[in-house]
């Protein structure tokens, strides 16, 4: 019979991993709003310079995800989890000793060296049941709205009072903080195990999901998304210091366009969701983030900069929880952890192509003709999404597999596949697993619930 509850492991491995994932995305965006103003005092510091400061981590970031993922089926995910955050607290102790600007960028390329993303989402797959695994996997979710709330918010607060070099400090701390959460919260799993949904990349299902048009689209998406982020936020604290708000006031001000923005995107989520309206809600987020780029740079007065943000986060947290949703669902099932791999992947390169092209543009032109430039791209983003199909309403189903094999199996197989409302199949008979892709509003779920049974 299956439980309803989590476990005590499940609720420890949860509670642990969503802490973790939490303190090192708060350490990581803490910097993201101050950075710009801070650097200005560091030899050699210009836009550009600047700008691949802040973009680095996401470079690194993207370039190792992968391997940490491989190395942790093979070695264990604690130590890969460990390495990666000795590596992260590494680096934000060299950016806080940091002395030019070129130590600075080095120690941020070595914060994102410490890439246990995946690897992380792998012990958590590890650690729960298949039927909890949506539930963990939007528990990590939702601490990390929370931290880069929290984060845009105590970063310029924190750093009236620390400094940049004392926010590094403090994210180095965070680090060693998850060392010990991992070492005396976390429970060990019994075996490390691949996952169809935890983040990883089979090479085998890698052309499948690259030449599934749907899934290009979101990926596309979610690097547009990060690289206007990152190269907005190079322009944005420069924009409020002109406009007269002090570094401390700049987290009141993006707390609460951020916190309001979060309110507007819950009924617009509703919307989407029980409406089957996802295609528009996607289509209306960019709308919202191309008006708040172009009301920014108007000549309304200061004041047009606190609408201008509150359009651009109520279109960025709808999307932040939009797009993993969609990438769920339009995933082929045996290869949705490839899908949610090669997503993240191309959310860190649109970090660090945001910071690099943003430093850009603000070095030859100005904060104006980046906020213009950004808000061209959303056109061009656009141009992408209409071509965007709106997915199937589809719910996922995952149990364990009878106790038979050969040609029996397969038989099992057929005969799930052949029940009306029954999209997809599939076994990993080495996991003894189940998956199935269901469209509810064609399935009868007492057959299927009998057919499970009896088997």
């Amino acid at each position: 019979m299956r439980q309803d509850s989590l476990s005590k492991i499940e609720v420890r491995a949860i509670s642990g991993l969503a802490g973790l994932y939490g303190l090192r995305m708060l350490g990581l965006f803490m910097v993201l709003p101050v950075m710009p103003l801070l650097l200005l005092h560091y030899e050699g510091a210009e836009p550009f310079v600047i700008g691949l400061a802040i973009g680095i981590y996401g470079f690194t970031q993207a370039l190792l995800q992968l391997p940490y993922g491989w190395l942790s089926d093979r070695f264990g995910r604690k130590p890969l989890i460990y390495t990666g955050l000795l590596i992260f607290a590494l680096g934000s102790l060299v950016a806080a000793m940091a002395d030019s600007i070129l130590w600075l960028i080095i120690g941020r390329a070595l914060q994102g060296a410490g890439a246990i993303a995946s690897v992380l989402m792998a012990l958590l797959a590890d650690l729960t049941r298949d039927d909890k695994r949506t539930q963990a996997m939007a528990s990590v979710g939702i601490s990390i709205g929370l931290a880069f709330i929290v984060a845009m918010a105590a970063g310029p607060l924190l750093a009236g009072w620390l400094g940049l070099s004392g926010l590094f400090w403090l994210t180095a701390i965070f680090s060693l903080l998850g060392m010990l959460i991992v070492w005396r919260w976390v429970p060990s799993p019994q075996r490390v195990r691949k996952h169809l949904d935890a983040g990883g990349i089979d090479t085998k299902q890698v052309g499948k999901v690259l030449v599934n048009p749907q899934l290009l689209r979101l990926d596309f998406s979610i690097l547009v998304l990060h690289l206007i982020l990152t190269g907005v936020f190079i322009a944005v604290p420069g924009l409020l210091i002109d406009a007269g708000w002090t570094l401390t006031q700049h987290g009141w001000i993006y707390l609460v366009t951020m916190l309001l923005g979060f309110g507007l995107m819950i009924p617009l989520i509703i919307i989407g969701e029980k409406g089957r309206k996802m295609k528009a809600m996607l289509m209306l987020a960019v709308s919202l983030i191309a008006a708040a780029l172009v009301l920014m740079p108007t000549n309304l007065g200061n004041w047009a900069l606190l609408p201008g943000l509150l359009l651009f986060f109520t279109g960025f947290n709808l999307l932040e929880a939009s797009l993993p949703s969609l990438i769920s669902k339009q995933s082929p099932v045996q290869a949705k952890g490839t899908a949610m791999g090669i997503y993240s992947t191309s959310q860190f390169v649109g970090a660090f192509l945001g910071g690099v092209l943003g430093g850009f543009i603000l070095t030859y032109w100005g904060p104006l003709e980046l906020l213009w430039s950004a808000a061209g791209l959303c056109l061009l983003w656009l141009m992408v999404l209409v071509g965007f199909k709106q997915p199937r309403h589809l719910s996922s189903r995952i149990f364990t597999l009878p106790s038979m094999t050969g040609e029996a199996l397969e038989a099992f197989k057929n005969e799930l596949a052949s029940l009306q409302g029954v999209v997809e199949v599939v076994f990993l008979e080495e996991e003894t697993t189940g998956y199935l892709k269901l469209d509810k509003q064609q399935l009868d779920e007492q057959v299927l619930d009998k057919l499970l049974l009896n088997r």
